[in-house]
């Protein structure tokens, strides 16, 4: 742990009525949403997701605004005025790839298996004990990152609009425990829709204006060159093995850490996520789901790298010692320095969306998993419907209570990004290796994916919190460490799981149908509606087009 960070004082932003007046509009909009929502609430799979009803154009956009959180709008921008252009790692290998994954290949399990959340599907691939252990595990990391996001928009409204931290705290866990137990997930996929078209209004602006004030992209590049060194805007400049770089890991690390165990840990096994994909209404909009959201991941980089970038040529010195900026600060500062009244409230509106969505994201997934994974199977079990809907509600109040304490906690971190790296790597990282295995070995044993959680967990904490903060072995930075967690992880928890089910009895054919690649349930063999022959609606196409794209975009900043 270190010493917190918290956004500079003097970059208290000059709000008037105006501002609060939209700022006011949209909460009213959103408690509306949850009251609408309400109607719909009949029975608990109405309650946890949505009646399986949703179309896939909602829940694609509920996907991706249920991940532009603290992470993506402080920390990308913050990362970008660290590293430069090396942030688009997280996006054209450590995301895209990983949704596309998830849309063709496990959608089809989870939603074909009529799983409520993504550890019920151990359950049946495996054993009660690590299904209990997954939820327990899932549990604890939505809590930690929902107060990841309360402690964010704490921060930044203390710094903004002068309010005290525990204002925000609490203005926000309340609007957020409203609307999401008036409508349960209906009312947080629709309210994230609308977050998600008020974060691009926030946003463009910043990045548009930033931009054109630093002479466009050939001066911002041209500046930073001079500054910075030719590699601090390229993606792949510096990241040889045996070179330094200020990100603090090699090509391979980047690649193996992040594009493939931490990327596809997160975007295919975390439930926050994969929820909005549950609650389409069959399974070709499920499929959907996550590569509808991939295309606007492509672009959405751009609009929290740029202003990272703008940042660090109107403050040289940002994050050191000689000025009173901090990474963190980066869209602050440009929020404050360049919009004007009224757009200036959108701005605002736009952050408090996207802590908001974030922390609602996991709040939802966190009572449905609470519910229908721990209380449901282990505590209280055959109780009429009515009575886990009360219950969702009242855990979702408490998870937001919880989700306060957290909050105070990630402030001792002084960097929100490493922080929420470090947790992935703990918890998404052996959860995808066991599932990744279950999906495709047949022989792996019902014991085994306890083990492999075991071991994986273990794993990466120890190089975390041992190996790396004892300074047993040198690694240059938190972000590198994350990375190398993520694969001791990843390999211990595969090599415990093929050991395990070498010397235990593997789970009967009988019951694999549909949970092991090759075999196929009856919900799985779902006819096309009509219409569904149009190319949007083919998911093959879709992922391809989105890979395809990424690749694209990745072919300017490789060198």
């Amino acid at each position: 742990m270190q010493t917190p960070t918290y956004l500079a004082a003097e970059l208290r932003l000059p709000t008037n009525w105006l501002d609060y007046t939209i700022l006011g509009i949209y909460f009213v909009v959103v408690l509306g949403i949850g009251l609408a929502a309400r109607r719909s609430v009949k029975t608990s799979l109405d309650f946890f997701l949505s009646g399986r009803s949703l179309p896939a154009w909602v829940t694609g956009l509920a996907f991706i605004a249920a991940n532009l959180g603290a992470t993506e709008i402080l920390g990308m921008a913050a990362n970008s005025a660290q590293y430069g252009v090396y942030t688009t790692h997280w996006y054209w290998i450590g995301a895209i790839p990983a949704m596309v994954f998830l849309g063709l290949v496990m959608m089809p399990f989870y939603y074909g298996s009529k799983v409520r959340s993504v550890p019920e599907f151990l359950l049946l691939r495996f054993d009660r004990a690590a299904h209990l252990l997954s939820s327990i595990l899932f549990a604890a990391a939505a809590i930690l990152i929902a107060g990841v996001n309360l402690y964010a928009l704490a921060i930044v409204v203390e710094a903004l609009l002068g309010w005290p931290q525990w204002v925000a705290i609490v203005v926000a866990g309340a609007f957020v425990l409203a609307y999401i137990t008036l409508g349960g997930l209906s009312s947080a996929i629709y309210n994230e829709v609308l977050q998600f078209f008020v974060i691009l209004a926030a946003l463009i602006p910043i990045t548009v204006i930033g931009l054109k004030s630093v002479g466009g992209w050939d001066g911002l590049s041209d500046t930073l060159s001079q500054s910075h060194g030719d590699d601090f805007m390229t993606a792949w400049g510096g990241t040889g093995i045996g070179s330094d770089n200020p990100l603090g890991a090699n090509w391979l690390t980047i690649v193996l850490g992040l594009g493939f165990v931490l990327s596809f840990g997160y975007w295919t096994t975390n439930f926050a996520e994969v929820q909005r994909a549950l609650s389409a209404k069959n399974l070709s909009a499920a499929q959907r789901t996550p590569l509808i959201a991939a295309f606007p991941k492509i672009f959405i980089v751009f609009l929290v790298m740029i202003p990272g970038l703008v940042a660090a040529v109107l403050v040289p010195a940002i994050g050191t010692a000689d000025s009173d900026l901090q990474y963190n600060d980066a869209i602050p500062y440009l929020m404050q320095q360049f919009l004007p009244n009224g757009v200036l409230g959108i701005a605002v509106t736009g952050l408090l969306a996207a802590f908001m969505a974030g922390m609602a994201a996991n709040v939802s997934s966190f009572n449905t998993v609470f519910t229908t994974d721990i209380w449901a199977k282990y505590v209280v079990r055959h109780r009429e419907d009515e009575y886990y809907i009360r219950f969702g509600r009242l855990i979702t109040a408490i998870g937001v209570l919880a989700s306060i304490g957290t909050a105070f906690l990630a402030s001792s971190f002084s960097n929100i990004m490493s922080y929420l790296q470090t947790l992935f790597s703990f918890f998404n990282v052996p959860m995808f290796v066991v599932f990744i295995i279950g999906m495709f070995w047949k022989r792996a044993s019902m014991k085994s994916g306890f083990w492999g959680l075991i071991a994986g967990t273990t794993a990466a904490m120890i190089n975390y919190f041992v190996i790396y903060k004892q300074g047993i072995i040198g690694i240059p930075s938190d972000q590198g460490a994350n990375f190398v967690s993520a694969i001791a992880g990843f390999v211990a928890g595969a090599v415990v799981m093929v050991a395990v089910s070498l010397f235990t009895a593997p789970k009967p054919a009988r019951e694999l149908q549909g949970l092991v690649y090759g075999t196929r349930s009856p919900g799985m063999a779902e006819p096309p509606a009509k219409g569904d022959d149009a190319w949007y609606r083919k998911p093959a196409l879709l992922g391809w087009g989105a890979v395809i794209l990424a690749a694209a975009c990745y072919i300017p900043f490789s060198f």
